[in-house]
């Protein structure tokens, strides 16, 4: 039997004090009617609280700009009765011991006019792109992009006065950061756009705005990718040298932990070394990272691009992942559909009861098991 207990290990993270190394991932489930988090919602992360995870990142939930929601029926972080709600999300995490923080959200080009409750707004991107090459969306202006980077400060400081353990900013999957990030989808021939530095800069001001708001000690994840959904092969960087170009201006501009997203958390990152991404971010920056990426089952978790089911997928070895963690390659790992399936599945693991855990199937992303 596999000793499971790296991953159990108490994390001290800056700030950040939590019980083990397991992270709730975020995941994106169209079931807040209203853009309201209601009951249902309270009870899922309740009882993943409940189940063990160390700390919960909650599923993308949109800052105060017009075009931030891209789906129906997604969470705002924005307006009284909606911080309300997740004031009663976060006391139930709270009172099962748990911590919590909110992912910030825009989904930029992903937006399609005509999603309510904005209606025919369109997508904001920072060339008109979601796609390279295919113009059908707003082009930002430079008010617009201060507006956005307003919006994720106002978020921040609300996830801070609401009592939240930390918070992540969502830089990844070909949202609106990314569509930045990503020379695919950003075109612009003013400061931010061009050379990765300068398609950095609005990623730098929104951590920069975030850090003002929520003052030196709390902590700050940001989520990134380099696969976007738009297009699994994208790249943002192909050689360490340039991780770090890309890397340490984030680190430098206030992030604490960084979120490395990856479809399958086993792959090396570049060739000539077995570190995933989120092993060679920890190693360039020195900060604590998560690596995320079909932990726990034996599938990818998206089919296709564009897709919206995540895959079914059933139980798989934790081996490899425990090895990792032991050697330190990395602190923390988020999962994601196991515990959509298995909302005891950090007790599970720890108390060596793998033969109990369920299989993924696709339909439980909409239920509340």
């Amino acid at each position: 039997m596999t000793d499971n207990s790296p991953l159990f290990r108490p994390a001290q993270l800056g700030k950040l004090a939590l019980d083990n190394r397991i992270v709730m991932a975020p995941m994106t489930r169209n079931m807040s009617p209203g853009n309201i988090p209601n009951d249902k919602n309270i009870e899922y992360y309740r009882r993943r609280a409940a189940g063990g995870v160390g700390l919960i990142i909650s599923e993308g939930t949109c800052v105060d700009h017009i075009a931030a929601n891209g789906y129906p029926d997604v969470p705002y972080f924005h307006g009284e009765e909606r911080l309300a709600a997740w004031k009663k999300v976060l006391e139930a995490v709270h009172a099962e011991g748990g911590k919590m923080a909110p992912q910030l959200w825009h989904c930029g080009g992903m937006r399609k006019s005509g999603v309510m409750p904005e209606g025919e707004v369109n997508g904001y991107t920072p060339s008109g792109m979601n796609v390279p090459g295919k113009v059908n969306r707003h082009e930002m202006s430079v008010q617009d992009i201060q507006d956005c980077v307003a919006a994720f400060g106002r978020g921040a400081a609300d996830a801070k006065a609401l009592g939240f353990d930390a918070v992540e900013i969502h830089g990844a999957h070909g949202y609106l950061i990314d569509q930045f990030f990503w020379e695919g989808t950003n075109q612009r021939d003013d400061a931010y756009g061009g050379s990765l530095q300068k398609r950095s800069r609005f990623a730098i001001e929104v951590i920069e705005a975030v850090r003002e708001a929520v003052g030196p000690d709390f902590p700050v994840i940001l989520r990134w990718s380099q696969w976007k959904q738009q297009d699994f092969t994208a790249r943002l960087v192909d050689t360490p040298e340039l991780l770090e170009e890309f890397l340490l201006p984030l680190s430098d501009a206030g992030v604490d932990i960084f979120h490395c997203s990856t479809r399958r958390f086993w792959e090396p990152e570049f060739d000539g070394s077995d570190l995933n991404l989120a092993g060679w971010t920890k190693q360039i920056t020195g900060k604590p990272t998560i690596t995320v990426g079909s932990v726990g089952l034996n599938a990818d978790f998206i089919p296709q691009p564009g897709e919206a089911l995540f895959n079914s997928g059933e139980p798989a070895s934790l081996d490899n992942l425990v090895e990792r963690m032991s050697a330190e390659e990395f602190d923390l790992v988020a999962v994601g559909r196991a515990m959509i399936a298995n909302p005891d599945w950090p007790a599970l693991v720890r108390d060596g009861r793998e033969d109990a855990i369920s299989a993924y199937d696709q339909e439980m992303l909409f239920s509340y098991p």
